[in-house]
């Protein structure tokens, strides 16, 4: 595949949305014409922000920076990290998702379930035909979440974390701020998931319209509001004191939703969700911020 007669941010776009739009793995489940997610979003973050530097740092010396996960892939390349962007995409939940999920207090909707698993297996596809497409098309590129190396270890500041994290490369490539339950707040919501590929090729940074500000989207550190995550979690594993719990969200998924959702819908996956719903950000930036980030995006 070459670049069309566009410009290359237009081309990778259109990967991305063709992919969504015409790929049959975009479902609830095989055979079915319901799509799992809405349309995807993308920004761009380069290889060199040193924010990538900096989250290695808090979270250990196992996690990959763009440079490294890059050269995993392309051992013989020899690529300065500013020649590198990160492709940061968004998979928005479908209202109709987000509707069940809501009505659900302790374990998740249907929906959620399938799109946790099936939907999942269609985000790991479209990784991968990012990454080939632009790879084909003379961009060396690599979805480090499904390289050989890619797991999860023990971080002694944070506990259990990944080699390669989506909602980090996210947040710096501006697509969103963390919030009380450790979601990711987009402009889409926080019912989302997400995706990334790091390419050699000469793409614009998108601009980070919260800065360095890790909580700026979130109504509980931005004043000192809300907190309607914590109630929505089955497990109690939110609190305004500590945050997220981690463990507690982690045996709760392990130990109640996933065998549930195996045993009920026939999907393998680790599902829960519960705090992604019936909030303020459920699928946008709160109302009581929006104002403030549109006045200072222009």
């Amino acid at each position: 595949m070459k670049p069309v007669a566009t410009s290359p941010l237009a081309w990778v776009e259109s990967i991305i949305h063709d992919f969504w739009q015409d790929s049959p793995q975009n479902s609830l489940y095989p055979g079915s014409e319901e799509k799992a997610w809405g349309e995807p979003h993308l920004a761009v973050a380069s290889g060199d922000d040193p924010l990538f530097v900096r989250i290695k740092a808090m979270i250990g010396p196992f996690h990959w920076t763009p440079a490294e996960a890059f050269a995993l892939a392309f051992p013989s390349l020899v690529v300065l990290s500013s020649e590198l962007r990160v492709i940061s995409y968004v998979l928005p939940q479908t209202s109709a998702t987000r509707i069940d999920q809501g009505k659900e207090k302790t374990l998740p909707a249907e929906r959620w379930a399938r799109s946790r698993f099936y939907g999942e297996e269609f985000n790991c596809a479209l990784r991968q035909h990012l990454a080939a497409s632009l790879s084909a098309a003379g961009f060396p590129a690599v979805a480090p979440e499904r390289l050989p190396g890619f797991d999860y270890r023990q971080s002694e500041a944070y506990g259990l974390a990944s080699n390669w994290s989506e909602r980090h490369n996210a947040f710096v490539a501006g697509l969103g701020t963390f919030g009380l339950s450790d979601g990711l707040i987009t402009r889409w919501g926080k019912a989302v998931r997400f995706g990334s590929v790091v390419a050699r090729l000469d793409l614009p940074v998108t601009p980070r319209p919260y800065g360095e500000d890790h909580h700026a989207w979130c109504l509980w550190y931005a004043k000192g509001s809300c907190g309607a995550c914590a109630p929505r979690c089955p497990a109690g594993a939110i609190t305004a004191a500590a945050g997220h719990d981690k463990r507690a969200c982690h045996r709760y998924i392990r130990e109640v939703t996933s065998p549930y959702t195996q045993a009920t819908y026939g999907t393998g996956a680790t599902p829960c969700g519960l705090c992604q719903v019936r909030i303020p950000c459920e699928a946008q930036i709160p109302g009581a911020l929006l104002a403030r980030f549109q006045d200072s995006s222009g």
